[in-house]
């Protein structure tokens, strides 16, 4: 991992740290603010005596956010500390549906619609007396609406748009669905980070036995969405790459969508080798399990799956079979959206922990640092490959 102490941290900060993880998103915001008490902790001692630098080292970085709710569902935000002059960053999870709420008397499950709009009340509360206004939004708020193709809403570049309107500076995602969203708001600072090199780690720390070079590997696309991920993948692995492209039924609409009749492959023989299929997310999971069968037919070794969000929306039994068939051998995904405990239980599920890479970013951002090193990780994946090959720890 690129460490905090390699990197030259000589700006000023742009404004006191304040680190607010919204309802849902506590669990990541925790081990993110870990991170930044430890890495300050150390490196304080330069800059006690400077003005520039108050308030710099402290216990925690979280600030006091609550958006309690009146009996008939309605919500509002409150803070209860002092957010003037501070560089804030708040911290999303509008997938977290396992947050409840009362709604006259019945219980309700938050949907990405109450996150957002939890989002907008806490931003609402801090009424423009912050120095800057940042977003850390792993899972893209409306993100799979990213265009329109019929008469219908363009909803993720209006929730961008209300963002800014609303103060926010830059806005933080990972993997979204499509990054050309982020022309409905060019004059804004918008990052979509991948997380490949924490899929390779993970990978690595968890098979012993990969051999990483074309004879034995591929790197697979699901669908066209997902080409220029595996691209980047197979380019940095040195492995070949494969696709698979939807042939569908024009004639028919289902559920609101053409049905797809079968998966067509595109690339060499996958027979023998292991085979990553990498993807921006897992939803019901039907696409990926059958794009792994039809791999098994042909005759490839392993599968491990990796999507920078498992949403598993129609629960893990298929998955289980899948595993106990023998067609997956793990599936990987990041802790950047909310996991049941079901799944972090799972024999086959390799979790790729995000918490660094987010406390590394905001670390460089509240110092005014250029994050295109991080957000670029060829050379640490380099690293770490050639630790796997050496057989050093990775």
């Amino acid at each position: 991992m690129l460490r905090r102490t390699e990197r030259i941290l000589e700006n000023i900060p742009v404004g006191s740290l304040g680190l607010i993880s919204l309802t849902g998103c506590e669990e990541l915001g925790k081990k993110v603010d870990d991170y930044l008490v430890k890495w300050r902790h150390e490196s304080a001692n330069d800059y006690r005596d400077d003005i520039a630098f108050s308030g710099y080292e402290k216990d925690t970085y979280l600030i006091d956010a609550r958006v309690p709710r009146f009996g008939s569902g309605e919500a509002k935000g409150i803070l209860g500390e002092s957010v003037r002059g501070k560089d804030l960053y708040l911290m999303v999870d509008v997938c977290n549906y396992s947050v409840t709420y009362s709604l006259t008397g019945k219980t309700n499950h938050m949907s990405p619609d109450d996150h957002f709009q939890n989002l907008k009340r806490v931003i609402a509360a801090v009424g423009g007396k912050g120095r800057r206004l940042n977003v850390i939004m792993p899972f893209l708020y409306e993100s799979r609406q990213h265009k329109r193709s019929s008469r219908e809403s363009l909803d993720c570049a209006l929730a961008l748009q209300e963002l800014v309107r609303m103060g926010v500076e830059n806005i933080i995602t990972f993997d979204a669905h499509d990054p050309r969203v982020q022309n409905a708001i060019p004059l804004s600072g918008f990052e979509t980070v991948s997380p490949t090199y924490q899929f390779v780690k993970g990978l690595l720390r968890t098979v012993k036995d990969l051999q990483i070079d074309s004879a034995h590997m591929m790197a697979i696309s699901p669908d066209e969405g997902a080409t220029n991920r595996a691209i980047y993948l197979a380019n940095v692995l040195g492995l070949d790459m494969g696709m698979f492209y939807k042939r569908r039924d024009y004639t028919r609409i289902v559920d609101g969508r053409n049905p797809i009749v079968a998966h067509e492959f595109l690339g060499s023989s996958v027979e023998g080798k292991d085979v990553i299929i990498i993807d921006d997310m897992i939803s019901s999971g039907d696409s990926i399990l059958d794009v792994a069968a039809e791999l098994k037919r042909r005759k490839a070794k392993r599968i491990f799956a990796a999507a920078t969000f498992g949403l598993f929306t129609n629960g893990m039994e298929k998955f289980d079979k899948a595993y106990e068939d023998g067609i997956i051998s793990g599936i990987l995904t990041t802790n950047l959206i909310y996991q049941t405990p079901e799944l972090l239980s799972k024999p086959y599920y390799i979790n790729c922990d995000m918490s660094k890479y987010i406390a590394l970013i905001i670390d460089t951002l509240n110092h005014d640092g250029s994050i295109s090193s991080i957000l670029s990780p060829n050379e640490r994946i380099q690293h770490v490959i050639q630790k796997y090959k050496n057989g050093e720890p990775v």
